[in-house]
């Protein structure tokens, strides 16, 4: 009797397997994506005359407040929770932190927790096959706006497969609120162009936000992965950006089944298109590396977890540092921050959310 080839059906698994990755990754790039023209849209002239209750971007000609910073001083935020009980862990000291860049221990010369203002930019995703901005999440972001101190400020940015910036920052509430009001209809025909939103939100982020405060990108999505989007810089460019921006990313996921099941195939569509190289971009890569989080709960039960949100970047302690490494040469560079040893115990061990690495300024 013949022997059958164990090799083969494994072959055509792998091809099959392939080809089918393929087939999601090339459609993912939806004709609009190929078409229409990337954008960053600003807000319109009343919205800027009125805000003179806000610190606003002026698009030409000098700003009004020039702050003068150490381009090499080294900024990380870092969110101290116990292990078991994910509780925040509040009235640490800077001697209770060890601060490492490429294993090399680091002097910390700058420490506070909860003084330095936010930079919050809210981006809020119109495409796919549903809408993760409902009626209760609207409710649930405005009261978390409300909460936050007078001194922060917060830009709204949506996007599908472009991106538009519907508020530019500001510390006036009432027009973050008219801006959450105008949120452009979901449009199931759209495309979530991670690639394009993270390079346009970074690039917003540079010009605009507090250069001495601490900045936040809160996304708004029932999707969390997807392929990069013709037309715009590779997801690799987009999270690159971000890590430059300094920014820490964190998501809300209004969680429902339909939105389980959507995020499930993309999840599943971006592994596959991996074997084949498909590049794509992923929210919670980046929220690992710049120690945020990515929060999900069911749309009614939001305002708790935007409240969480907010106690948690409230939380955060703000460590900085000069570099031992005086070379500017533009690498990224590995960072690591514990807490002391003496601060571990058995039955409450702590862990520390933080950006894992920056990029050293450039000649």
């Amino acid at each position: 009797m013949k022997q059958r080839n164990p090799t083969l059906p494994f072959l055509l698994l792998i091809s099959f397997t392939v080809l089918l990755s393929l087939v999601f990754f090339f459609l993912s790039f939806r004709v609009t994506c190929q078409t229409r023209e990337r954008r960053v849209s600003g807000a319109t002239s009343s919205q800027t005359d009125s805000d003179s209750a806000g610190r606003m971007p002026v698009p030409a000609g000098p700003p009004e407040e020039v702050v003068k910073v150490d381009v090499d001083l080294v900024t990380v935020d870092a969110l101290v929770l116990q292990k078991n009980t994910a509780r925040v862990v509040g009235g640490l000291k800077k001697e209770d932190f060890a601060l490492l860049e490429d294993g090399t221990k680091q002097e910390i010369t700058h420490f506070s927790q909860d003084s330095l203002p936010l930079s919050v930019l809210l981006l809020i995703d119109r495409g796919g096959c549903l809408d993760p901005f409902s009626e209760e999440v609207h409710r649930a972001a405005s009261r978390a706006i409300a909460r936050l101190k007078p001194s922060d400020e917060v830009a709204v940015m949506t996007y599908d497969d472009t991106t538009s910036l519907l508020q530019r920052f500001t510390r006036n509430r009432s027009l973050i609120e008219s801006a959450l009001d105008r949120i452009p209809p979901h449009d199931e025909q759209a495309n979530h162009c991670l690639n394009t939103l993270f390079f346009d939100a970074a690039d917003y982020m540079n010009k605009a936000g507090n250069p001495v405060g601490r900045r936040v990108v809160v996304v708004i999505t029932g999707v969390t992965r997807n392929f990069d989007c013709l037309g715009s810089p590779s997801g690799k460019s987009a999270a690159q950006a971000i890590y430059e921006s300094g920014s820490v990313v964190c998501g809300i996921i209004p969680k429902t089944e339909m939105q389980g099941l959507e995020n499930g195939m993309m999840t599943w569509a971006t592994r596959l298109g991996k074997l084949g190289h498909a590049p794509y971009l992923d929210i919670q890569t980046l929220a690992n590396e710049t120690g945020g989080e990515l929060l999900k709960d069911k749309p009614e039960n939001l305002n708790t977890t935007f409240q969480t949100l907010m106690d948690h970047l409230r939380s955060r302690y703000n460590l900085a540092f000069v570099s031992s490494n005086k070379r500017r040469d533009g690498t990224t560079r590995k960072l690591k921050i514990d807490v002391a040893p003496t601060l571990q115990k058995s039955d409450a061990k702590l862990v520390v959310k933080a950006r894992r690495s920056y990029v050293a300024p450039r000649q």
